[in-house]
């Protein structure tokens, strides 16, 4: 069965999750392994031999973590997955392999080791607070046989793939025989995309991977960067910006996405003409500052312990990539993936369903006007800025989530309103809209950047900004100020009117008549 062709897909749907389960793209991994513990129990009172609690446990939960725990993520969301990696011919190494087998990941490179420790992670908890976290990972490193065994299954797992991801967390396992047997084999057996997720990426620039994923640590390791979680959202993606050209040159990557937690993302991509190849598609042109494609904002969670987030977050970005799906509409999923596993206690894992229930929000962001305005005052209470644009979005094109990534970038919560299709058949003529109010809110309500979705009859916003009382008001580049009639209202409610760049030769309507062959 031939493939969906997922190239053109622009903005997330239910519909793309279930593609991406179809495509079952073949990704092998290689990484450090982890057998997490989750152990319930309650106490009630103190030890007598010291000031601590006794627990009592109840129950005992394992799980794959580490790179197990991507792997498990990959094969939730539809991947056909190879793993390699080392174990320790224990009892902890024998249950990290069921559980994987049972996950339907392919354990045939998983090399046991006898004398090896498996790693293990143990959180025991009370209340589903975590009291204390034991970790056994035992003293001696890797035996050089062994790591010459995982190096020669690390190749094989990967010949054939459709995806290779690289999971280290710095045990140094893998950047010895592994790392060289990945550089020394032949272009042919190279998988067509290499995806490195690593504590440490300069030994992995080497590899020259297409993808690499740092947060904001190993970032400011990496090139020495002040980015941490304490500073103001802006002045971290300011100085992320500015230190593009080193990332990229440190990570020796095509592309670097680094994840800022409560931030979200940013994606660097090398120009072409800089000593890289383009991004395809997503291939920036021109100006330096065009380094930095793409921007996702993490939805807020109230969550008090998470784990897992970051293996979820690559894996998605990696299955999105494989199975062809655009460089931006990969990190959507991606954030989207993490957005889910970040609300879960637990070292968690998103799958294709999890995503189909997350990315059908119609219901959740599509709101009324009145419940609208409560929601507004809410966020302004919380010291928010209040972004408000609109207009048709019938089918979504890159022109229009480049302008909706611009005025998310405005101020903290961006409101889209919607011609409803009456409106929009008013404006358009007949034929138009190609999507109805509920398909255009559902793709626009599935993107990171968006935080509220509503809609509105009238031929112009006025009537709905007087009730919501934007601080800002976004419209792009092919207008002025003096042209809009929003203007005025705007103005009266306290709002400034803000003019995005003009993103040219993108165009519905160009689209639409390409589409019924009205042009070449």
């Amino acid at each position: 069965m031939a493939r969906p062709d997922l190239s053109a897909v622009r903005g997330l749907s239910p519909e793309v999750a279930r593609a991406l389960r179809e495509a079952a793209p073949v990704v092998s991994v290689v990484g450090d392994l982890v057998l997490d513990g989750w152990w319930q129990g309650t106490t009630e009172r103190m030890t007598r031999e010291a000031p601590a609690p006794v627990v009592e446990v109840a129950t005992r939960r394992y799980v794959p973590g580490g790179a197990a725990n991507t792997a498990v993520n990959l094969a939730a969301l539809g991947a056909r997955v190879r793993l390699a990696g080392l174990v320790g011919d224990d009892e902890a190494g024998r249950r990290l392999t069921e559980l994987l087998a049972g996950h339907g990941v392919d354990t045939s490179g998983v090399v046991r080791v006898r004398g090896l420790v498996t790693v293990a992670k143990n959180r025991v908890m009370v209340d589903d607070q975590v009291l204390i976290r034991l970790d056994d990972l035992g003293a001696a490193p890797a035996p050089p046989a062994a790591l010459a065994q995982l190096a020669e299954a690390a190749t094989a797992q990967a010949t054939g793939a459709d995806a290779e991801l690289v999971c280290d967390y710095g045990t140094g396992s893998l950047t010895g025989p592994v790392l060289d047997a990945l550089v020394a084999r032949p272009t042919a057996e190279r998988p067509p995309l290499v995806v490195v997720d690593a504590h440490d990426l300069a030994p992995w620039a080497r590899l020259r991977p297409d993808l690499v994923t740092p947060n904001a640590g190993e970032v400011a390791a990496l090139v020495g960067l002040a980015v941490g979680d304490a500073l103001p959202t802006d002045v971290r993606v300011e100085r992320v910006a500015d230190a593009a050209d080193r990332v990229l040159a440190a990570t020796g990557s095509q592309v670097v996405v680094v994840t800022l937690d409560h931030d979200g993302t940013m994606t660097l991509v090398r120009e072409p003409g800089d000593g890289g190849v383009s991004a395809g598609e997503d291939a920036p042109a021109g100006r330096a500052e065009a380094r930095v494609r793409h921007r996702t904002w993490a939805r807020r969670a109230s969550e008090r312990q998470a784990s897992g987030a970051g293996d979820s977050f690559v894996a998605a970005l990696t299955v999105g990539r494989a199975a062809g799906l655009p460089l931006t509409t990969s990190v959507d999923l991606a954030q989207a993936a993490a957005d889910i596993v970040v609300q879960r206690f637990g070292t968690s894992v998103c799958s294709t369903d999890d995503l189909v229930v997350h990315l059908d929000r119609t219901g959740d962001l599509m709101l009324g006007v009145d419940e609208l305005v409560r929601r507004l005052d809410d966020e302004r209470a919380a010291g928010r800025t209040v972004v408000l644009t609109n207009g048709c979005f019938d089918v979504l094109h890159r022109g229009h989530t480049t302008y909706l990534t611009q005025a998310k970038q405005l101020g903290d919560v961006l409101v889209v309103a919607l011609n409803d299709d009456a409106s929009t058949r008013r404006l358009k003529g007949p034929g138009r809209p190609i999507n109805d109010l509920a398909d255009r809110a559902g793709v626009l309500s599935a993107l990171s950047c968006v935080d509220y979705v509503t809609s509105f009859g009238t031929d112009t916003a006025v009537p709905l900004i007087r009730r919501l009382r934007p601080d800002l008001y976004a419209k792009g580049g092919d207008y002025t100020p003096q042209m809009l009639e929003e203007t005025a209202a705007v103005v009266e409610g306290g709002g400034e009117v803000r003019i995005l760049d003009y993103v040219s030769d993108h165009s519905t309507t160009g689209i639409v008549d390409r589409i019924r062959g009205a042009t070449p």
